[in-house]
């Protein structure tokens, strides 16, 4: 695909203000030059063009906000004095796999002030002797050369600044999860201490009603005996005056009708009583 028509896809309805990040990797430049960059990407921080077949950057649009540009893979053998001219606020630039023979080529990038990171891998010039001192001493403004500072430690990201800043993020978004999980955790035991209230409520209430009903039960059963009790005294001493009065009239008056035989309730006591009934009461 062609480089013009990459940039209008990579736009997706947008201006070229509104564009921080530009990827144009893979695609292919007419004539090793650069198109449809413009300075209309006026806040464009990262522009990379790797392996689109640019043999020079002469047509690369001045981008004051641009930090990082990735070059690598393609035709470069010079021309970077329009990098410091243009990119003024650049810190990472990677011209691996170009044709940079001499250090000499690489002397215009002194006047970016704010380089901080060089990648020359499988450039001819990391051949040289003393390569890695001769850039150290021609950039000294330098902190990674090929991924290693000047002591040959690695670097932990192209962008060590960039590490930070993730670091930071990932300690606050940490921070931020753990407090969340707090929250949840206080907001789970304050729900159960609700529930187990509300159960010990509910319990203490049914049992205050089952102890209500018990004893109203009680009350009710002992009202319940006393009428009988109350009862069966009434039914015993009904049946007492009936068997005392009784066998009076049995005695007297209806001893013959049974045939002289004396009723089932008869005693001799019964006959007294009659008897004193009579002589009284003639």
């Amino acid at each position: 695909m062609e480089m013009k028509k990459r940039v209008s896809l990579e736009l997706r309805h947008r201006s070229p203000t509104e564009v921080q990040e530009l990827f144009l990797d893979n695609c292919r430049s007419s004539e090793g030059k650069i198109e449809g960059i413009t300075d209309e990407f006026s806040n464009l921080e990262l522009l990379s063009l790797i392996n689109v077949g640019l043999t020079s950057v002469a047509d690369l649009p001045k981008l004051d906000k641009l930090k990082k540009l990735e070059l690598s893979d393609n035709r470069i053998s010079g021309g970077l004095e329009v990098l410091a001219e243009r990119l003024v606020n650049l810190t990472h630039l990677n011209l691996s796999g170009n044709k940079f023979k001499d250090i000499s080529t690489l002397e215009p990038l002194k006047k970016l002030p704010q380089l901080k990171s060089l990648d020359l891998f499988n450039c001819e010039v990391t051949n040289l002797a003393d390569y890695r001192e001769s850039i150290f001493k021609l950039l000294p403004q330098l902190t990674y050369l090929d991924g290693y500072d000047i002591d040959d430690c690695e670097a932990s990201d192209s962008d060590g600044d960039v590490v930070e800043d993730e670091d930071e993020e990932e300690g606050e978004s940490e921070d931020f999860e753990e407090e969340e999980e707090e929250d949840e955790e206080d907001v789970v035991a304050e729900e159960d201490n609700d529930d187990d209230s509300d159960s010990a409520d509910e319990d203490g209430e049914v049992n205050g009603d089952v102890d209500s009903e018990d004893d109203e039960d009680e009350d009710e059963d002992d009202e319940e005996d006393g009428e009988s009790g109350s009862s069966h005294r009434e039914v015993k001493s009904k049946h007492e005056e009936s068997n005392t009065f009784g066998s009076f009239l049995w005695t007297e008056k209806e001893r013959g009708l049974m045939g002289g035989k004396p009723p089932p309730s008869w005693s001799p006591r019964s006959d007294v009583i009659a008897l004193g009934l009579q002589l009284r009461f003639p």
